[in-house]
């Protein structure tokens, strides 16, 4: 089964990090995707750029608009403190195991994790 392990963070307080965080952060992935690689469970991953650098795009009764009427936003989807950061795409045996994955990524830094199930037809389930 394919999940992402979506992870949100704050990122003012990314920015504010000190050097000797960063490279907590910076070791605790690099251990956790080193074992992900060895079990042939991790599949891909990325960090992402600053909401701040977002382009949103909306779909709104037949017409590609955003909330404010034109057809692009600068800004992340939704105004909140906490934003989608990285991800890791990872093929494991069940939803515990991505379950128990996406626990080693929560910490000061990464403070929410999402776990969710890919499916191979594009998001739309396999019609079952």
């Amino acid at each position: 089964m394919k999940f992402t392990v979506l992870m949100y963070s704050n990122p003012a307080e990314t920015k504010a990090m000190s050097a000797s965080d960063r490279d907590v952060v910076a070791r605790k992935h690099e251990a956790l995707r080193t074992d992900l690689a060895g079990s042939g469970e991790l599949l891909s991953g990325a960090g992402l750029g600053d909401p701040e650098d977002t382009t949103t795009m909306r779909w709104r009764d037949g017409v590609l608009t955003s909330a404010d009427g034109p057809l692009m936003a600068d800004g992340p989807l939704m105004d909140v403190a906490e934003h989608l950061t990285a991800y890791y795409v990872i093929e494991c045996e069940s939803s515990e195991r991505a379950r128990s994955i996406a626990e080693r990524v929560l910490d000061f830094h990464v403070t929410a994790v999402e776990v969710r199930q890919v499916h191979d037809s594009f998001g739309m389930g396999d019609g079952s």
